[in-house]
């Protein structure tokens, strides 16, 4: 892995701590795994650290001592977001934005810093004008980039998304530092006018360990003995499909056929390619997302791991799976830009590395043909 910039809060300056995220463990997403693994952690360094996140369950507050700190959990009940209709899910943002503002409001007048991220998207149009009334640094955590990932989904520009992305701008250039997942993230960041010095790189490293004698979860029952290509999480608009679809068609037309896809994966897109495939007659295996206690051992089942970024997303968006997928010793599959600093980390694949540019399907039939032809996946 790249070597890694740190900047923890100071704990004698920013003992109290607030963080905001969106969907905490064991709901699925992984802002709400990373953040709460970081509150745990500034907890442990002596922090008296607040989470404020989702739940698709009861909503909950709880406070426990841990390491030399505190923590206390304030979970939201709420629905899942309404993925069908763009409406639906800007005014399922504006009312979650509120929600957590308000459960969070005591603590952030409290606070010594403020952590902040990009799931919800668009918090920032709330906690930077209200900066008068917080006495601590605001730390934006720029996990994904909005409203570029709305503008880079769309065919057609749109005036409206423009003027939100200059006032989004506006406010950046107010935030006290940045945390960016990448060097890609990085470059765009500094494009929009944020200077520098303000941004910090801290990546977020594998959320689960693999220990040398952890358990390897088994391969689905119609996917034993097969030369199996792993595809986990979410699959979503930001995510390659095209190059896939077309790829792994051609590998099963035209070549050896060897390889089997297993979607591990909720989204739009895993739901298009199962779609695409199943009318196709061709096989694959599709299953729900696993809980972060058995991701080690789902992560060291397959041959390898397939990770897609479109182009129009490089350093908006950074695939947080990547982390996790080199560090299962697996091989990696790209389809994406080698702008990305997903192509920077999974060079250090331990076991191979392929990366295949959006667009060329050829390219990827040919990676699944040098995955099957390895040795170890050879009949006896």
């Amino acid at each position: 892995m790249a070597l890694l910039e740190q900047s923890p809060f100071d704990l004698a300056k920013e003992r109290r701590i607030v963080v905001i995220a969106d969907w905490l463990p064991p709901d699925f997403g992984a802002v709400g795994q990373y953040m709460q693994m970081r509150a745990q952690a500034l907890a442990e360094q002596g922090h008296a650290v607040t989470l404020v996140g989702l739940t698709t369950g009861t909503g909950t507050r709880g406070y426990r001592e841990r390491g030399r700190g505190a923590l206390t959990e304030i979970r939201l009940s709420a629905r899942p977001v309404p993925r069908g209709s763009l409406l639906g899910r800007m005014l399922w943002t504006i009312v979650t934005n509120l929600r957590l503002l308000f459960a969070a409001f005591g603590p952030l007048r409290a606070a010594d810093g403020i952590l902040f991220t990009g799931s919800p998207p668009f918090l920032i149009h709330l906690l930077v004008p209200l900066k008068p009334l917080w006495k601590g640094r605001l730390v934006y955590r720029i996990t994904d980039f909005h409203p570029e990932c709305l503008i880079a989904a769309r065919d057609r520009p749109s005036r409206a998304l423009n003027l939100l992305l200059r006032l989004t701008n506006f406010w950046r250039r107010r935030v006290d530092s940045f945390e960016v997942l990448g060097q890609d993230q990085r470059r765009r960041l500094q494009a929009t006018g944020v200077p520098g010095e303000r941004i910090t790189l801290v990546r977020d490293g594998s959320p689960v360990a693999f220990a040398a004698d952890g358990r390897t979860e088994p391969l689905p029952a119609d996917l034993a003995g097969k030369c199996v290509l792993l595809y986990s999480g979410n699959y979503g608009v930001a995510h390659e499909i095209e190059t896939v679809l077309r790829g792994y068609e051609l590998h099963h037309r035209e070549g050896s056929g060897r390889v089997h896809l297993w979607l591990s994966a909720t989204g739009a897109g895993a739901d298009e390619i199962a779609e695409v495939l199943k009318s196709a007659g061709l096989p694959f295996h599709r299953s729900s997302p696993v809980p972060l206690d058995k991701l080690a051992g789902l992560l060291r089942a397959p041959a390898a791991h397939l990770v897609t970024l479109r182009d129009s997303f490089v350093g908006y968006v950074m695939p947080s799976k990547i982390y996790a997928c080199v560090d299962s010793g697996k091989p990696v599959l790209f389809v994406g830009s080698a702008d990305s600093d997903v192509h920077l980390l999974a060079q250090a694949a331990p076991a191979g590395y392929w990366r295949v540019s959006c667009g060329d399907f050829r390219g990827f039939a040919e990676a699944l043909e040098d995955l099957a032809g390895r040795p170890e996946h050879q009949n006896p």
